[in-house]
């Protein structure tokens, strides 16, 4: 089975190759600033400060 793009094939193919790349660094980007913001979090509970969705309701402030 051979598929026929036409004379724009290689305006179709850039195009999802562009879009594949844009998503593949969105990808790595949300991954990374999920690493950096679990170190934060991690810093910050070293510290003492705990996060106020951590205790339950009955939990003194």
């Amino acid at each position: 089975m051979t598929m026929s793009l036409g004379p724009y094939a290689s305006f179709i193919v850039t195009s999802y190759a562009a879009a594949a790349l844009v998503v593949a660094i969105l990808i790595g980007w949300v991954m990374l600033d999920h690493r950096s913001q679990t170190q934060r979090l991690r810093e910050l509970e070293q510290r003492g400060i705990t996060r106020r969705s951590g205790r339950s309701a009955t939990d003194p402030r």
